[in-house]
């Protein structure tokens, strides 16, 4: 039997991530769940990926942290072996209006969502080119794209639009061992989610996304997509950028 597959996936136990973690490991694949804190229903996320067959560990990380990151990938391989899969969850999103922001608000937001972003993916790709193999999926969001950013979120908007620079990017460095691509999801019912019943109307499904659509894409690229599929930005939004 081929070994299996081992995923990282940033800010994996609520939203977004759960969802990727879930599905992943109901492919068989190995998941290493992963927060800044570590959450109340930990032990029941854990169950269900092992009642898949699927090993798990969780390793507490801040992503903004050199060190930190690197335990994590380090903490991986002792346990696993080898590193298949990056996802580029984590993210932090506050909005606020543009002449209320600080210098520590852009921080914080940049911090998380470009700068961890980049912390991960290097470690990852160190591992991926010695494997001489490997995928990594960075999470954007439709505010990525040039005429979805909004005021009212401007920092959120400028990092996310920067990841998806990034992958392009990245896509290019890591080639053709590495496939490096984005997702960039719309209204998704999350625990961060502050997509109002208004936002709606601007969407040609009428409702919020579930985590679990967006999940089905990232697994895709992770496991299905054909070699040739990297430096990609999908967009999942119910078509809401579509009338934008």
């Amino acid at each position: 039997m081929p070994e299996k597959k081992t995923a990282i996936i940033t800010g994996s136990t609520r939203g977004i991530g759960k969802a990727i973690a879930l599905l992943l490991a109901k492919h068989g694949v190995n998941i290493v769940l992963n927060s800044r804190s570590r959450p109340e229903d930990l032990q029941s996320l854990m169950g269900k990926i092992k009642a898949m067959e699927s090993g798990v560990i969780y390793i507490r990380a801040d992503i903004t942290q050199p060190k930190e990151v690197e335990s994590l990938f380090n903490q991986t391989l002792d346990t696993f072996g080898r590193v298949d899969i990056l996802v580029n969850n984590a993210g932090i999103h506050h909005p606020k209006n543009f002449f209320e922001l600080t210098f520590e608000d852009w921080e914080k937001v940049l911090h998380t969502n470009v700068i961890g972003t980049f912390l991960c993916s290097q470690q990852a790709a160190k591992i991926m080119l010695k494997q001489k193999s490997g995928r990594i999926i960075n999470i954007a969001s439709v505010r990525a794209l040039r005429h979805v950013g909004r005021p009212g979120n401007i920092d959120y908007s400028a990092s996310k639009a920067a990841v998806a620079n990034f992958s392009t990017t990245l896509a290019k460095l890591l080639a053709p061992d590495i496939q490096v691509n984005a997702v960039a999801p719309g209204p998704t019912d999350t625990p961060m989610n502050n997509w109002t019943k208004k936002d709606l109307k601007y969407t040609y499904l009428g409702r919020l996304m579930r985590p679990e659509e967006v999940a089905k894409i990232v697994v895709f690229l992770a496991l299905e997509a054909p070699e040739s599929l990297t430096g990609e930005l999908l967009v999942v939004d119910g078509g809401y950028s579509l009338k934008q």
